[in-house]
C-alpha cells in the first residue's frame, strides 16, 4: 500500500466509519427511546382529557399554564413546592455553572435568563475554555513523567521488560486504577447521597461527565433540603476537574502506547514527542576559544537518514 493511497485511505475510512457510527446509534436510540415518548404523549393526553373533565379550567388556559410551567422549568425553575430551591444562582451554584460552561460538560440544568448573562457567557466561555484546556495540558504535561514515564521505565528495570510490553502493562494498570478510582468508587459515593440514584444511574453520570458529553439528565446537588449542599458542589467540581484531567493523562499515554507499537506511523498520524522538561536552551552563549573537536563538529556534513527535532540540534 503506497504512503499517497494510505494518507487518503485512511482519513476517508475514518469519516465513513464515524458516519456509520453516527447512524448505528441514531437508530439504536430511536428504537428504544421513540415507543416510550409515544407512551408517555398518549398517558399526558389522557391526563390532560381527564384533568378537563373534572375541572372548570378550560382547554386554553391549561394550555398556557402548562407552557410557562414548561419553560420556566427549563431555565431550572420548578412550580412545585417540594422541588423549588430557593435560588439557582447562589455563589456555590454559579460555581459549578461556571465549571461546567470551561470545561465544556454544559449539564443544561441552569441556562442564563436575561441577554445580559447570555452575553456574558459568550464571553466568559470564548476565554475560560482554552484557558481550561491550558491549564489541563500544563498539568498533564507534569504528570506524564511520574505518571507514564517513570513507571513504564521502573516495569523495563526491574522486571526486564521490553519497552512494548513495559507499556501495555502500564497502560493497562493505569486504565484499570482510573475506572476503580473515577468511575466505580465515585458512583458508589453518588449512590449513596443521590438516593434517587442507583448505582448504573451513578456511574452512567461519571462516564457522561467526565467524556463531557453532560446530558443534564442527571445533575448533582439538586435535590430540596439537601445537607451541605454548596460543599456537595464544590466537591463535584474539583471531581470534575481532576477526573478531565485523569482522562487527558488516559490520552495522552495511549497515543505513548500506539507510537511504541507504530501505530501513529501506521494511520498516518502524528508521533508522540517525549518533551524534557529541564531542557537546556536551544542556543546558547559560544564560548571564545572553541575547542578542536567543536569546530570539526561544525563543519562536519549532516547525515542525509538522521530525522531532524529539537533533539537533534547539538547543544
Amino acid at each position: 500500500m503506497s504512503t499517497t493511497f494510505r494518507s487518503c485511505f485512511v482519513p476517508t475510512g475514518f469519516i465513513l466509519g464515524y458516519i456509520a457510527y453516527l447512524l448505528l446509534g441514531a437508530l439504536v436510540f430511536s428504537a428504544i427511546e421513540r415507543p416510550v415518548e409515544e407512551t408517555l404523549k398518549s398517558d399526558l393526553s389522557s391526563l390532560k382529557a381527564e384533568f378537563l373533565n373534572l375541572s372548570c379550567v378550560n382547554a386554553t388556559a391549561l394550555e398556557t399554564f402548562l407552557e410557562k410551567v414548561l419553560q420556566a422549568n427549563k431555565y431550572g425553575v420548578s412550580v412545585l413546592e417540594n422541588a423549588t430551591l430557593p435560588t439557582n444562582w447562589d455563589l456555590a451554584s454559579a460555581l459549578f455553572f461556571a465549571n461546567t460552561m470551561v470545561t465544556t460538560v454544559g449539564y443544561g440544568h441552569s441556562t442564563p435568563l436575561s441577554d445580559e448573562g447570555k452575553a456574558f457567557s459568550i464571553v466568559y466561555a470564548l476565554i475560560g475554555v482554552p484557558f481550561t484546556m491550558l491549564v489541563l495540558t500544563a498539568c498533564v504535561q507534569r504528570l506524564m513523567h511520574p505518571l507514564t514515564y517513570g513507571p513504564i521505565s521502573m516495569c523495563q528495570r526491574r522486571a526486564g521488560l521490553q519497552p512494548r510490553t513495559a507499556s501495555v502493562v502500564h497502560f493497562i494498570v493505569l486504565l484499570f486504577l482510573v475506572v476503580l478510582g473515577f468511575f466505580v468508587v465515585p458512583a458508589l459515593v453518588f449512590s449513596t447521597i443521590e438516593e434517587t440514584w442507583s448505582f448504573l444511574d451513578s456511574f452512567y453520570f461519571c462516564f457522561i461527565s467526565l467524556c463531557t458529553i453532560g446530558l443534564g439528565d442527571f445533575v448533582p446537588a439538586e435535590k430540596p433540603g439537601q445537607r451541605l449542599r454548596a460543599l456537595y458542589k464544590i466537591s463535584v467540581m474539583v471531581y470534575l476537574f481532576v477526573g478531565l484531567m485523569v482522562m487527558f493523562l488516559v490520552l495522552r499515554t495511549f497515543h505513548k502506547l500506539a507510537d511504541v507499537h507504530g501505530w501513529t506511523a501506521f494511520f498516518q498520524l502524528p508521533s508522540y514527542e517525549e518533551e524534557d522538561e529541564d531542557r537546556e536552551p536551544i542556543i546558547e552563549q559560544e564560548p571564545d576559544d572553541e575547542s578542536p573537536e567543536a569546530e570539526k563538529a561544525s563543519v562536519k556534513p549532516l547525515d542525509p537518514s538522521s530525522q531532524v527535532s529539537y533533539n537533534s540540534i547539538n547543544r
